[in-house]
């Protein structure tokens, strides 16, 4: 397995430190947004370099289940660490619209490099859960009820971070002190396996606390598309809209419609009567008559008023027939008031 590694090595180690180069570049950058295009363009390339050595790693088989620590080629222990770069490269993509898919392919990277880590006995630490069907098709664990926490958890998490944010620390502090030295090429094989175990375990520590604020995120995330859909359930579908009416002018009658225009061309005129039978026939109305439209049932008018409307009605009809008698009698009464003054007759008040 060292053969093999030594052959494709070069350009294996050449993938894995452009990525690691580049992680380091986004880490101390000063650009004010994540989502700035050469910020981007880095992850980009980070993760098609770390995803080409992943390939080879996959096809050279540099590691397996069924091998220990101490089997492991010192030189081949920084390749342990693709799957940890790849899950925080993959973190630093900006799409919000893939962001659940980003957190999710970040989480599988990060568990996978713990399990890898646990195979071969590195670190002492609880492994999170996978996100396989039994799990809920995926998703993580439901979390408890927060009316009710679990205290105990909950204290043996924080208990567990404080640890982790110490570990950290000293092995950061370790790293940097013998960093030089790898670098350079002075350090011996035994100096340069702790060096990378040493950076191993600190991943480790970093992948839980990532795989941890994933499983907030997603939380949030699900619980955001849930109320989304229930409130598209809730609304129903859309109801369709109906064809807005044209607008015509209501008469009493024929008579009036005749008369009574809209002082432009293009406005029909209509009577009630042929209102309704349109609207009849569009099936807006039914034969029981516009109680079935939702509005309340007009009441009825007084006996008298029916009467006066009537004789209106038919005093209209007449005059617009030009009714001979109507009109002759009309223009009679005209013709005795131009000739006879107001109060012309009236004797009983004299003095």
């Amino acid at each position: 397995m060292m053969a093999e590694a030594g052959a494709d090595g070069p350009r294996l180690a050449e993938l894995l430190a452009l990525g690691r180069r580049l992680w380091d570049e986004l880490e101390a950058s000063t650009e004010p947004s994540s989502g700035a295009p050469a910020v981007q363009e880095k992850v980009r390339q980070g993760l098609d370099a770390l995803q080409r050595a992943a390939a080879m790693v996959a096809q050279l088989e540099l590691f397996s289940e069924n091998e220990e620590l101490e089997e492991v080629a010192s030189a081949d222990l920084k390749f342990m660490l693709l799957p940890a770069l790849l899950g925080a490269l993959t973190l630093k993509q900006v799409d919000l619209s893939r962001r659940m898919e980003h957190l999710e392919t970040a989480r599988e990277h990060f568990l996978r490099f713990l399990k890898l880590c646990r195979n071969y006995g590195l670190g002492s630490f609880q492994l999170p859960p996978s996100t396989s069907s039994e799990e809920g098709a995926g998703a993580p664990p439901t979390p408890r009820d927060p009316a009710q926490p679990n205290l105990m958890a909950m204290a043996m998490s924080r208990t567990a971070k404080i640890e982790r944010y110490k570990q950290k620390k000293e092995l950061e502090n370790k790293l940097a002190s013998m960093s030089s030295s790898v670098e350079s090429g002075t350090a011996d094989e035994e100096q340069i396996r702790e060096f990378y175990i040493l950076q191993i375990q600190k991943w480790i520590g970093t992948s839980l606390e990532e795989i941890d604020s994933i499983d907030q995120e997603l939380v949030i995330l699900r619980s955001r598309d849930a109320a989304r859909q229930a409130s598209a359930g809730a609304h129903g579908p859309s109801r369709p809209t109906r064809a807005p009416m044209k607008p015509f002018i209501l008469t009493r009658d024929a008579a009036q419609a005749r008369v009574f225009g809209a002082g432009y061309p293009g406005l029909p005129t209509m009577t009630v009567d042929d209102w309704y039978e349109q609207r009849r026939r569009q099936g807006v109305v039914s034969q029981q008559g516009f109680e079935e439209l939702g509005s309340p049932p007009c009441p009825s008018p007084p006996a008298g008023a029916v009467d006066e409307e009537l004789q209106k009605q038919q005093q209209e009809k007449k005059e617009e027939e030009d009714d001979e008698e109507a009109l002759q009698r009309a223009r009679n009464w005209d013709d005795w008031k131009d000739t006879h003054p107001r109060g012309y007759g009236n004797r009983h008040n004299m003095g």
